[in-house]
């Protein structure tokens, strides 16, 4: 059984041609399409309506909480062998769903990432993308070209195996390689916008590297804070033992250190913040260890 995940937000000229597209497409299979409405506020609902059968299921969240909160709706009830997740903007080719299929079905895969190759967007969205998906490999070491695409297909045990909450929906593929699921990238067609706009603005570059780092710390940190606090203190801790030795020597030498008091209280600070950072560190293995401890 294939299941389709479709977030869609305000994209009312989109939904009829979308579902016929798709059921082109697997009308021989045995499918389910979910479409998750994130509190649209144009008549995005009554198209959906329309189209509802025992195959077509509509999710209304009253209020828009994002991408990350309307996937997480559609992996709850998710029944199918296999998961789709697509856009709702006919950007997202449903063309792809057979290769998507094929791949997964016939390789050890548990996600296949799609890569927009030749996307057509605007270089106010393209350039970003880049940049973004570059920082990505640097800090998750995932080698895909396209971290951001909501074309994707899971297995049913992948796709249960997601917890995204916020913006964590772009690093989806980095957090399921964390736990051990193979990855690869198929690349696909990808349309231009027919109808409406981009719902997402500049804004979403800072939420974006925000969650970077949180998952950056899920990924490699949250099962040994010391690492991390650790370092951050010790770096600290570094800097602060070399000014105390410059202000010791200054003092030595010279006989006076009246001119670099502020130099002398960063020095001070800089050794205390080593000091709590290294013992939040160490507040924090207690913590992961109680937890196993109760497990």
């Amino acid at each position: 059984m294939i299941s389709i995940i479709i977030p869609v937000y305000s994209e009312q000229d989109s939904i009829q041609e979308l579902y016929k597209q798709i059921i082109s497409q697997v009308y021989e299979m045995n499918y389910e399409i979910i479409f998750v409405d994130d509190g649209s506020t144009d008549n995005t609902v009554n198209e959906i309506e329309k189209i509802c059968n025992s195959r077509v299921i509509l999710i209304k969240q009253k209020i828009n909480k994002g991408k990350s909160e309307a996937l997480m709706e559609g992996f709850k009830i998710v029944e199918g062998d296999y998961i789709i997740t697509m856009d709702g903007d006919l950007q997202d080719d449903p063309s792809e769903i057979p290769n998507f299929i094929s791949l997964i079905k016939h390789n050890d895969y548990d996600v296949v990432s799609g890569w927009k190759f030749n996307r057509k967007d605007p270089i106010s969205k393209t350039i970003p993308s880049k940049l973004f998906n570059l920082l990505t490999r640097l800090v998750t070491k995932v080698k895909l070209n396209d971290m951001n695409c909501g074309y994707k297909i899971y297995t049913k045990e992948a796709a249960k195996d997601i917890n995204i909450y916020g913006e964590l929906h772009r690093y989806i593929p980095a957090l399921l390689h964390w736990k051990g699921y193979k990855i690869i990238e198929l690349p696909i067609k990808h349309n231009p916008r027919r109808f409406g706009k981009s719902k997402y603005g500049m804004e979403r570059l800072l939420k974006g590297f925000l969650d970077l780092i949180t998952v950056k710390y899920l990924t490699s940190y949250i099962n040994r804070p010391l690492h991390l606090f650790g370092t951050i203190g010790i770096v600290f801790g570094g800097l602060g033992v070399l000014s105390g030795l410059y202000l010791t020597g200054l003092r030595i030498f010279t006989g006076t250190i009246q001119s670099k008091f502020p130099l002398l209280i960063l020095t001070a600070i800089l050794i205390i913040v080593c000091v709590q950072l290294i013992l939040f560190g160490l507040l924090g293995e207690m913590i992961v260890d109680l937890k196993k401890g109760d497990k």
